[in-house]
């Protein structure tokens, strides 16, 4: 590997509107204290576009490592059905297979238009649903205060009705509220068809408790993601849960495959509609700015090679792993991994800090591990011809 990109991109967040059709009442985006947003034009111009995927097969070419590009927002889908085939284009041109593009959208705007672009360019599509229309309807409404399941239902709906978008159908993406049934909302999210499943806890550091917790050594994150891994053990044909693979995998000596979890470390980039590129835009949660470098870096003026190979990137890149001496001392270090970034959050510690969920992973892991005990020992196969 070429020595100005020492560090492996995995994940470019491309921020193509800077704004959404919907209000989540969650959204670390809006509603954690970052305004940055608002000094953000609307939606990404072509000429942005174009620059950054030039910059992307440059990352391809100098890395020779596959890597995913996400759309997000805001809401993409925002940016329209013509500048959205522009910006695929262009970026199809730079990154082919198997370099994967996604978009991760709340459906309201999946026309069939929409999706007759995203088959073109081989987009994978996950979409934003919390679960059944009473869980998912009070945190996801419009800016009128509208529920938005029913919209959002049929996007789905409109997916699935088409054999040659199914292929596209990557999963759908939960939020958690640790106060409803997780067996129900594991149901409702199946039923969706998608292959995939990933499920997020609530935003928060040990400053801000997240939503539903009542304190840092309460468990109702762990109580409910213990109840929808017992959902999901006992479906005999579920569908991928990333979270619950994840841990299993890592208890069982594997690898986790995204961020949050485990001691894998993952280069992440975040580019937003005017072409400056921060770091990984979760790190809102843990203050105003915290998502942004230093310096000022911009596509337009910057080489992504460059950055990657700045000690800026590495100091951002070596953030992941954690450094609080108590995750340091603790046995199921190599499964937690610390929990996410943002999470860790404390005014004078900074992110030295277990997790603010530290004691729900404990909590799950534990139930993992038991679950794994009970299980028969598998008999050693036989050699005999």
């Amino acid at each position: 590997m070429p020595a100005e990109t020492p560090f492996v991109l995995d994940t470019v967040l491309l921020k193509v509107a800077s704004r959404c059709n919907l209000d989540c009442s969650y959204c670390y985006v809006y509603h954690m204290g970052d305004e940055g947003w608002r000094d953000q034009p609307k939606r990404m111009s072509a000429e942005t576009g174009a620059r950054i995927a030039e910059q992307l097969g440059g990352v391809f070419r100098a890395q020779q490592v596959p890597f995913s590009v996400v759309l997000h927002g805001g809401e993409p889908l925002l940016l329209g059905r013509k500048r959205l085939a522009e910006l695929l284009a262009a970026l199809r041109a730079e990154l082919p297979q198997p370099c994967g593009l996604h978009i991760q959208t709340n459906g309201l705007l999946l026309s069939d238009d929409i999706i007759d672009v995203l088959i073109a360019y081989d987009v994978g599509v996950s979409i934003s649903i919390d679960g059944p229309a009473e869980t998912h309807d009070q945190f996801r409404v419009d800016h009128l205060g509208r529920g938005s399941y029913t919209r959002v239902s049929k996007a789905i709906a409109r997916l699935r009705a088409r054999p040659d978008a199914m292929p596209l159908f990557a999963g759908v993406l939960a939020v958690i509220d640790p106060r409803t049934d997780p067996a129900a909302v594991y149901a409702s999210l199946k039923a969706a068809g998608a292959p995939g499943v990933d499920v997020l806890v609530r935003d928060g550091n040990w400053d801000r408790l997240p939503f539903g917790k009542a304190a840092p050594e309460t468990l109702e994150y762990g109580k409910w993601l213990e109840g929808l891994l017992m959902a999901y053990l006992a479906d005999a044909d579920p569908p991928r849960v990333r979270l619950l693979d994840d841990l299993l995998r890592l208890i069982l000596g594997g690898r986790s495959q995204k961020e949050g979890v485990g001691l894998s470390d993952y280069g992440i980039l975040v580019i937003e509609p005017d072409g400056e590129v921060q770091k990984n835009d979760t790190l809102k949660v843990a203050h105003a700015g915290a998502d942004r470098f230093e310096t000022t870096w911009n596509v337009h003026r910057d080489r992504l090679t460059d950055i990657l190979g700045s000690q800026a990137y590495a100091a951002y890149h070596a953030q992941q792993q954690p450094t609080s001496s108590l995750c340091q001392a603790c046995p199921e270090l190599s499964v937690c991994g610390g929990g996410m970034v943002a999470h860790r959050w404390r005014d004078g510690s900074g992110y030295e800090n277990p997790t603010i969920f530290c004691a729900d992973q404990k909590h799950l892991i534990a139930a993992m591990r038991a679950t794994i005990a009970q299980l028969p020992a598998l008999e050693p196969r036989s050699t005999a011809a």
